[in-house]
């Protein structure tokens, strides 16, 4: 039985965005060995998307106000690109101090973590 999702970010730094999800975003996180992180992170979902090609994957962090959200990031230093709205919600990328972006959106649509 599958008991949880595991979610792999490669990363140029992985330390700095090791430090970014622990002091910035302020998830917890268990040492596995020899100071290797591993985050607990909010309740997740996953969606399959129509593309011409596999083994593209991306990850969203999803908030209830994008833009107090973006507010409180600028306050620590991290500059979000500018909001854009879709029809599924708001949507930023959120750089990472390692050079690599993550998605983040406040949904329109209903969500399905805690779901099952």
């Amino acid at each position: 039985m599958i008991t949880h999702s595991h979610m792999v970010i490669y990363s140029r730094d992985p330390e700095a965005d090791r430090a970014f999800f622990r002091d910035v975003l302020g998830f917890g996180a268990v040492d596995a060995g020899d100071g290797w992180l591993i985050f607990a992170l909010p309740p997740a979902e996953a969606a399959f998307h129509p593309a011409d090609s596999n083994d593209r994957h991306e990850l969203f962090f999803v908030c209830d106000d994008l833009e107090a959200t973006v507010a409180d990031l600028v306050r620590h230093g991290i500059a979000c690109s500018d909001p854009v709205e879709e029809s599924w919600g708001f949507r930023t990328a959120l750089p990472l101090p390692g050079g690599g972006k993550l998605g983040m959106y406040e949904p329109k649509h209903i969500l399905a973590a805690g779901e099952s």
